[in-house]
């Protein structure tokens, strides 16, 4: 038997907001959306520089799943000088503590330079009023059960998993019901609860 302790729920972005913040003639329009894998992060932070193909910098920061436990976390400085854009963008999101989100914020410079401490101030404060436009909701981390049981057993389980909002991923018969499912990880130990009493009943957290 395998088990990982429970991790807790954190929030995310409902959905894409935009905000626009200008200091000194120079403009900083910022993106945040929902993203759950680099690959979706980079393509919005395309879809930026496809929609503003004339703006000077595009600079970006996500971070990927838990913020107290990120799986992925990255920042993108797009030609301003290093650290002056992609972190100020990334330590908002933390502060914030929001998970599997995205940011860029899109540049037209002005004329008047804003120097180092201008710049990290303005990518920080464009991100900030974008991120409190945000509607987060509740992240529930799910986990990776196969339970093995005698099919007398199986309605039970099978009611027991819908009322746990949890996922049938796959299910197989042999001499016993072999269940793949995802559930809520608040909801493993109550799993074992469940089925402490059944004879011949095996699981194994993925």
């Amino acid at each position: 038997m395998n088990y990982k302790p429970a991790l807790t729920s954190y929030r995310v972005p409902k959905s894409k907001v935009i905000e626009e913040y200008e200091i000194k003639k120079s403009r900083f329009i910022c993106w945040i959306a929902p993203a759950t894998s680099r690959e979706e992060a980079i393509q919005f932070v395309d879809q930026a520089r496809a929609e503003y193909p004339d703006a000077r910098h595009h600079c970006w920061a996500y971070i990927l799943g838990n913020p107290d436990n990120a799986a992925s976390a990255a920042a993108n400085d797009d030609g301003e000088p290093s650290g002056t854009a992609g972190k100020p963008i990334l330590n908002v999101l933390q502060h914030k503590n929001i998970g599997d989100v995205v940011a860029v914020v899109i540049r037209y410079f002005g004329g008047i330079k804003l120097g180092a401490g201008g710049l990290v101030r303005a990518y920080g404060t464009a991100t900030q009023q974008a991120s409190e436009l945000l509607t987060l909701i509740e992240q529930v981390p799910h986990q990776d059960v196969k339970i093995e049981c005698d099919y007398a057993d199986e309605p039970t389980l099978r009611r027991w998993i819908e009322s746990q909002k949890g996922i049938l991923l796959a299910s197989e018969y042999s001499d016993k019901a072999s269940l793949k499912v995802s559930l809520p990880v608040d909801c493993v130990d109550d799993l074992y609860t469940l089925t402490a009493g059944w004879k011949g009943t095996e699981i194994d957290s993925e």
